[in-house]
């Protein structure tokens, strides 16, 4: 036992993330962590990324974890280091993405006392994490980084600080296992059989069923979108998913309805509009899914797996609650499916998809492009060719956004057919999210091909990490849908503000090729639509990090559109269709 006194709590502190399985550490040094990063110095079995700014190692924790199904890891200096990864560990929250946070503090006899760079770490972070951590003694460093790591990934999955007091990180102590089970945090994964039974019956006699997937089928593993198709597949049900479900069906399979909710198609949200039962899988009913919540989906049945107890009957009631995870949820509802002597109805299962194929015929994603040589490039066709090229090719492809119509676009317009392959920021749509989100993906996956979808907007919010795609030689491909506005900003005010565009248009946008070349990266530029192939496959044959500058239509919005406190039935499908009997808005927008 003596020798194991011989550790310092930096090294304990890295012995212990090692243990976890940590790889590679996203930071940004500072006084107070300066006992870890000179333990960091003096091994190899852990990389560290040295980003430009604390918000973009959360951001780039935050790929690294959702592309792997692993939990991040961030390590940052006391004040203003910490209070600079706030932002990123709320979009964490938000999205239950599975990070621990590493935070430098001063001493402990400083603290409450103002000393430079002091910061009531864990005040700040309560609200913004899921657990955290003030380490008063260097003999518990080691259990709480394996419990944290534990809270992390169990249960609803979500960001863990752990505030590291300079004095904690020198003193000397004893290294501690990790155990296999928390002592008192035991998120339950098994579902009720008496709920299964229950939620079977129900969706054996629907008429018009709809499956609603979220992102908690993708934070449940690949083996519960697997679970989730066979299910879908079993009982011939229409799907739909949310912002963060995309991938955990394929796009191109025939049940899928596309994305539901503020910008999701007609078919997907008029189905949820109508459905009599309705099973709601890892999602949480938010406002962008629901609209106006008084009109959701009135008189259907609800059905809600969802692995944290708390979500369920927050926002909508429901009929049939099951706590559990995704998958395992989901093979048991197969399985009882499959043995359950009752019929289903598939006569009305057969009028169900009659309709929503009407509702499909009104090809609501549709756009108009000019294809004459000098046409201006719509953004949806931007990303259509996009998908259609690295599609072609068979590269493994994982796409990050920054936030904004882009992101809209690209979930409306880029098919994926599996989980993990599709991060944005949805709950808190945090600008900047996808350039280090993209940094982390890439690093995870060496040999994949990582673009993010960017506006020219979101994308300022993070450049600086540019310089980090150059220091560790990253070819993340930068896709920037360049329209000179804030456009989800600029369509707000053109729908609900009298087109009055306050503060809204950038005109002093910097030159993005020569940005790209200052920051050791390949610069591109398309302004029409006879350049923009080219482009897009010349971006994607450079071996170096890209910035491609796509001008697209100024005044192109994003559709459908569902306004806020609005209901499903209540859709602007944009001026390219033909109205249905529900008429027109000021601005010229079909009313479903």
């Amino acid at each position: 036992m003596a020798a194991e006194w011989t550790q310092t709590g930096a090294e304990i502190l890295l012995r212990a993330l090692k243990d976890q399985g940590v790889e590679v550490i996203f930071g940004y040094p500072g006084g107070a962590v300066l006992p870890i990063y000179d333990a960091l110095f003096q091994q190899n079995a852990i990389r560290h990324i040295l980003v430009r700014h604390e918000q973009a190692a959360v951001h780039a924790a935050e790929g690294y974890a959702r592309s792997t199904g692993r939990v991040g890891c961030v390590l940052v200096t006391s004040g203003p280091g910490a209070t600079n990864a706030v932002t990123g560990l709320l979009d964490a929250l938000m999205d239950s993405v599975p990070l621990v946070c590493l935070t430098g503090q001063v001493p402990t006899h400083l603290i409450g006392n103002d000393a430079f760079q002091e910061a009531d770490t864990t005040g700040i972070t309560r609200p913004a994490t899921k657990h955290n951590y003030l380490v008063k003694r260097s003999e518990d460093l080691a259990r709480i980084v394996h419990e944290a790591f534990y809270v992390a990934s169990h249960g609803r999955p979500g960001p863990v600080v752990i505030d590291l007091p300079k004095d904690i990180v020198i003193n000397k102590a004893p290294y501690t296992e990790p155990t296999v089970q928390h002592v008192s945090y035991r998120p339950r994964t098994e579902p009720d059989a008496g709920a299964i039974a229950q939620a079977v019956a129900m969706l054996k006699q629907a008429k018009r069923p709809i499956i609603y997937a979220g992102g908690g089928v993708v934070n449940a593993g690949p083996e519960a979108s697997e679970a989730l198709a066979a299910f879908a597949r079993a009982t011939g049900f229409p799907i739909t998913n949310t912002l963060m479900g995309l991938g955990t069906f394929p796009a191109s399979d025939p049940q899928f309805l596309g994305m539901l909710g503020m910008h999701g198609t007609y078919e997907a949200n008029l189905a949820m509009h109508g459905c009599d039962v309705m099973l709601a899988v890892g999602a949480r009913f938010d406002d962008r899914v629901t609209g106006r919540l008084n009109a959701f989906s009135q008189g259907s049945k609800k059905i809600h797996i969802d692995i944290d107890g708390s979500s369920i009957n927050k926002n909508v009631p429901v009929d049939v609650p099951i706590v559990a995870d995704a998958g395992k949820a989901l093979n048991a509802l197969l399985a009882a499916w499959q043995a359950s002597d009752a019929p289903a109805d598939k006569a009305a299962l057969t009028t169900w998809w009659r309709q929503i194929d009407v509702w499909r015929g009104k090809d609501s994603l549709k756009f108009n492009q000019d294809m004459r040589p000098g046409g201006i490039i719509k953004p949806q066709y931007a990303i259509k060719r996009l998908y259609e090229i690295t599609k072609a090719r068979g590269k493994e492809t994982f796409i990050t956004t920054e936030v904004g119509q882009h992101q809209m676009w690209a979930a409306q317009h880029f098919g994926f057919e599996k989980p993990n392959r599709w991060m944005t920021s949805g709950g808190l749509g945090t600008m900047g999210y996808g350039l280090p989100a993209a940094m982390g993906v890439q690093l995870a996956h060496p040999d994949a091909l990582v673009i993010d979808i960017a506006g020219e907007a979101s994308i300022l919010m993070n450049i600086q990490e540019m310089g980090t795609l150059a220091q560790y030689r990253l070819p993340v491909k930068v896709f920037i849908l360049n329209n000179q506005y804030m456009g989800m900003v600029r369509q707000w005010q053109e729908l609900l503000h009298g087109s009055r565009y306050s503060e809204t248009y950038s005109n002093a946008l910097p030159d993005f090729i020569k940005l790209a070349e200052s920051f050791h990266a390949t610069g591109m530029r398309a302004t029409s639509v006879d350049e923009l192939d080219g482009v897009i496959n010349a971006m994607l044959d450079c071996p170096t990090a890209v910035i491609a500058d796509i001008a697209v239509d100024q005044a192109e919005n994003c559709f459908p559109m569902i306004p806020s406190g609005a209901a499903h039935n209540e859709m602007l499908l944009g001026p390219d269709h033909e109205p249905s009997g529900a008429g027109v808005t000021d601005a010229g927008m079909v009313l479903v």
